[in-house]
């Protein structure tokens, strides 16, 4: 069965990718002692949310694809706690997470309301 959507034309897929980016760069300034704790964590959280929303895109019907946008929401969320802790453990300055917290509430929305849009 061909799919409805092209996740490379989704916005939410492009957003997500943007905040992986982001990800990264901000994980590339932790010191070594995080490789394995928050910088593996936040990794790969978000490579979890475009990765779940273009497999979701190849899934038959629009209530399994909702399940994989669910798995991407709930990375996002964790994206958010764990960034939350490196701030308050002082690897991220402010500036930074506040700017990456919009980012990432942003699409939270728009996963939401996609979702939504689905059902």
């Amino acid at each position: 069965m061909a799919s409805k959507h092209n996740f490379r034309k989704l916005e939410i897929w492009k957003l997500s990718i943007s905040i992986t980016k982001e990800i990264y760069a901000i994980t590339k300034t932790f010191p070594k002692s995080e490789t394995y704790g928050l910088t593996n964590q936040l990794q790969r959280a978000a490579v979890s949310i475009p990765s779940n929303i273009s497999e979701g895109t190849a899934r038959g019907t629009d209530k399994h694809f909702v399940q994989f946008l669910e798995a991407a929401l709930g990375s996002a969320y964790e994206i958010e706690s764990q960034l939350i802790i490196a701030l308050e453990i002082e690897l991220i300055s402010e500036k930074r997470f506040k700017s990456i917290e919009n980012e990432i509430h942003k699409l939270q929305g728009m996963i939401a309301k996609f979702m939504d849009n689905l059902k």
